[in-house]
């Protein structure tokens, strides 16, 4: 019998029924498993909490979790034993450096003082800001959204340094790959770092009191990674005295509740977490699900296996 694997839409049951080797079924995961012999789960895209998560529990057979999001930090302590745990590598990758990429534009050339001055009937001057050209821009994560990040910067005519958790040789972007343990050296000479690694305790809060300081004045801050990665409060204090500028696609605490000093620090620019959340999204994750669905019912691995319970 072919295995069972629930998707969490009707639509995508539809587009991906002629997967050969599997049985689709449709599960939100707001409630009970419509069966219990589901042996690969889909969650729902931004809409998996704890409460849905809690539900793979009452799954008897499951074998593997497929993620349609890059982070997977939140599902790991619902991941039941044994349950292999995969990711939605590279579905994100256009969505997320389009949005970078936008921040960075956004706010070296200072739209948010032009739009909060147009909502006030105000013409306002923003000659001589900087822009993105000649920029010395530092990607914090190599992975494939950093260097999709990369390839769309590279028309920018900036100066490109890839960062990631070990030293490499590089690529068709980037002539070497650095390591994170030669950031005190690099971050004194790149005035915007755009960062873009995955939660871990091994980058939880990496840009720290320390970091910020090693960067030169007038440097530019974009997050698109998780907001745990960065010290908030160490951020917020170099953007209220105006030697650094930020802007955030993901912030901590998240979501940013009212009144929190980022709202209203001069220079920070905020997103709402959207770096994936555009029209690019599911036909990418379709096509991505095609291919790993097919590979589970040919009884192959999981191409992007990053945890197991």
């Amino acid at each position: 019998m072919d295995p069972v694997v629930s998707l969490p839409d009707q639509d995508w049951v539809d587009a991906l029924c002629d997967v050969p080797g599997v049985e689709l079924v449709t599960w939100d995961m707001e409630d009970a498993p419509p069966r219990d012999d589901i042996a690969l789960a889909v969650p729902p895209y931004m809409r998996a909490g704890r409460r849905q998560l809690g539900h793979l529990q009452q799954c008897p057979q499951l074998r593997a979790v497929q993620l349609v999001t890059a982070g997977y930090e939140h599902v790991q302590p619902h991941l039941p034993e044994g349950v292999q745990l995969a990711n939605g590598a590279g579905i994100h990758d256009t969505s997320t450096a389009e949005l970078a990429v936008g921040l960075a534009l956004a706010s070296l050339r200072g739209i948010p003082e032009a739009t909060r001055a147009g909502e006030q009937g105000r013409w306002t001057s923003l000659n001589g800001r900087r822009s993105l050209a000649d920029r010395h821009v530092l990607i914090l994560g190599y992975g494939s959204i950093g260097t999709a990040i990369a390839r769309r910067l590279q028309p920018f005519e900036v100066s490109l340094t890839a960062v990631a958790s070990r030293a490499r040789a590089g690529d068709e972007l980037v002539d070497t790959i650095h390591g994170t343990d030669e950031l005190p050296d690099l971050l004194p000479h790149h005035d915007v770092v755009i960062v873009v690694v995955p939660l871990s305790e091994a980058t939880r809060r990496m840009v720290d009191a320390d970091f910020l300081h090693a960067l030169p004045d007038g440097a530019l801050v974009v997050n698109v990674a998780r907001g745990g990665v960065v010290d908030t409060d160490a951020l917020v204090r170099e953007c209220a005295a105006g030697r650094l500028t930020a802007a955030l696609d993901v912030t901590d605490p998240e979501p940013l509740p009212d009144g929190h000093p980022v709202w209203t620090t001069p220079g920070m620019l905020v997103t709402p977490h959207v770096g994936g959340a555009t029209t690019a999204f599911v036909p990418r994750a379709l096509d991505f699900l095609r291919r790993e669905l097919t590979r589970f019912g040919k009884g192959e691995d999981l191409s992007h296996v990053v945890a197991t319970g």
